[in-house]
């Protein structure tokens, strides 16, 4: 990295970095933005075309930067046949257009389907990162080995900051609920039970089969072929009757954790995910007549992902929160998303999210094309774009 860019991510080490105000690094942050631009122009090819095209050669201010963002459709601007016809020297070689490192001896012999690619992307070097694809096409967002270190030890980072929880290996982690099983996910959550678990007692993982983007695409296109009348007998057979083994699976999940839980409640626990599963495994710990006198007050929360459209009552985190007796200062929560690789803790005294100085926060206008009015001079409301500087 550059001088200006390594003298921000370094805040990061003592956690210091998450208490600074804004006026103390903005003109920093600019300059490191700059510094970014001249070092990554000429190796990433979306970006040194948007900056030729817009004649930015330096970044003087944060409205210089705005051309040169990328939307977030740009890590979905891959044709869909690729996937669907299993081009995957042609997706590789799209995927060298939004990534800074050349992409060099990957084997891409007899690759089976999109989560294998990224495998064999992995043996080469590039740790994968998608979303969800639920329209059929997943954002593919590479990184490469340094990027992972960054953002393993960003997660833990922002966990002891966000929570007071020391990394100390002292808690007994469980995870309740699904996540999508892509290698970056994987490296963060081994980071994090590396820093917090008990040494040799595995985590207890969430009781269904782990989403993999192999699995969402196969799934969408199979949708598409069902409407248009193209779908053979087989396949929706396969699809009814994996689709029907999963919703098994999810009803007799929340049991599952309540009764692992309740089990596990004289040991120091760190309960982990988004709030829609815990609210319902905590409904089933009290529907067998446990709660907060039962478990001890030193475990810990880590909560995120939002609600996800859930329905859940007003008072849903006080539910959780009592029922597993989680102190306010023993909770993390954060806000973040697969297109950047670091987390924005939320503060114990505020109550809210805290964006550190190696991610610059940049709120647009409605069309995206301008930062809003007022920037920078107390609240304002837009469009969140981030450059993330590490």
């Amino acid at each position: 990295m550059g001088e200006i860019v390594d003298s921000l991510t370094s805040l990061r080490e003592d956690g210091k970095g998450y208490s600074l105000s804004w006026d103390e690094v903005r003109d920093l942050q600019v300059a490191a933005m700059n510094e970014r631009l001249q070092e990554r122009a000429g190796m990433i090819k979306l970006v040194g075309l948007r900056a030729r095209d817009a004649g930015i050669t330096q970044i003087a201010s944060r409205a210089d930067v705005v051309p040169l963002l990328l939307p977030h459709t740009a890590y979905k601007s891959y044709p869909e046949s690729f996937l669907v016809e299993q081009k995957w020297d042609r997706l590789t070689r799209w995927l060298g257009t939004v990534y800074a490192h050349p992409i060099e001896n990957v084997n891409l012999d007899d690759v089976a389907d999109v989560d294998d690619w990224m495998a064999r992307l992995g043996d080469a070097g590039i740790v994968m990162s998608c979303s969800s694809g639920t329209t059929g096409k997943s954002a593919m967002l590479p990184s490469s080995q340094r990027d992972v270190e960054f953002f393993c030890a960003d997660g833990v980072a922002s966990f002891e900051w966000g929570s007071g929880v020391k990394a100390q290996q002292d808690h007994l982690i469980f995870g309740l609920s699904p996540i999508a099983q892509v290698p970056r996910n994987e490296a963060v959550g081994e980071a994090l039970r590396a820093a917090f678990g008990v040494a040799g007692r595995e985590r207890f993982v969430y009781p269904v089969p782990p989403i993999t983007i192999g699995s969402i695409t196969r799934m969408v296109a199979l949708r598409k072929a069902m409407a248009d009348g193209t779908a053979r007998p087989g396949e929706i057979a396969e699809f009814e009757e994996t689709s029907a083994a999963r919703q098994k699976a999810v009803d007799a999940a929340a049991g599952i954790c309540a009764e692992a839980l309740i089990a596990a409640r004289g040991e120091k626990l760190q309960v982990m995910g988004m709030w829609a599963t815990l609210f319902k495994v905590a409904e089933e710990v009290r529907a067998r007549g446990y709660g907060a006198k039962d478990f001890r007050p030193d475990n810990s929360c880590y909560a995120a992902g939002g609600l996800k459209g859930a329905q859940l009552p007003p008072d849903y985190r006080e539910y959780v929160y009592e029922t597993f007796n989680l102190q306010p200062d023993r909770n993390f929560q954060m806000y973040s998303m697969q297109e950047i690789q670091t987390a924005m803790p939320r503060c114990q005294k505020g109550g809210r999210y805290h964006v550190p100085p190696w991610l610059v926060c940049l709120p647009l206008d409605k069309d995206g094309g301008a930062l809003v009015a007022g920037d920078g001079e107390g609240v304002v409301e837009g469009r969140a774009a981030f450059f993330a500087l590490s």
